[in-house]
């Protein structure tokens, strides 16, 4: 057994020690905000938080998390879309088919508790996650939003 905190819950999970962390998230725990990819860490779509950096879970082992690191998924950042990343990214209409933007979302989140006013190229360095859509101009214009505190620019 493993026990996670996730979204400020702990929970026991029976997994194998090498199971990455997305697989038990998702299968495990039915979080299934947080995506498969690539299965190799190049993608993004699978981040999620440890104790507030932003991790690829396709390939961290659960082993290499212990209960007292706290995780957060998608659903963790906010009980309703109110996190003012989530807000920029409506605001600006971020994403097309939307498969990375959970990813994206959280690696910007991550960004801006570093970073709280990001350049051009702080956003290039910080969110590297993958969009197949294109979304890089909106994507970075949502995180200067939701630096500058208008995350809820449209009405």
């Amino acid at each position: 057994m493993v026990r996670l905190t996730i979204n400020g819950t702990v929970r026991e999970v029976d997994a194998e020690p090498e199971t990455p962390l997305l697989w038990v998230i998702r299968e495990q725990l039915g979080l299934t905000g947080t995506k498969y990819g690539c299965g190799v860490g190049q993608c993004g779509s699978c981040t999620v938080h440890i104790d507030g950096t932003a991790v690829r879970a396709c390939t961290l082992p659960v082993s290499a998390v212990d209960a007292a690191q706290k995780i957060v998924t998608i659903e963790g950042l906010s009980p309703d879309g109110s996190h003012p990343v989530q807000k920029a990214w409506a605001a600006l209409d971020v994403p097309q088919c939307g498969y990375c933007q959970a990813g994206m979302i959280m690696s910007a989140v991550a960004l801006l508790q570093q970073t709280p006013k990001p350049t051009d190229a702080d956003i290039d360095q910080g969110v590297t996650n993958i969009c197949r859509c294109g979304t890089y101009n909106r994507v970075r214009a949502a995180v200067k939003l939701a630096a500058e505190g208008g995350e809820t620019g449209r009405t």
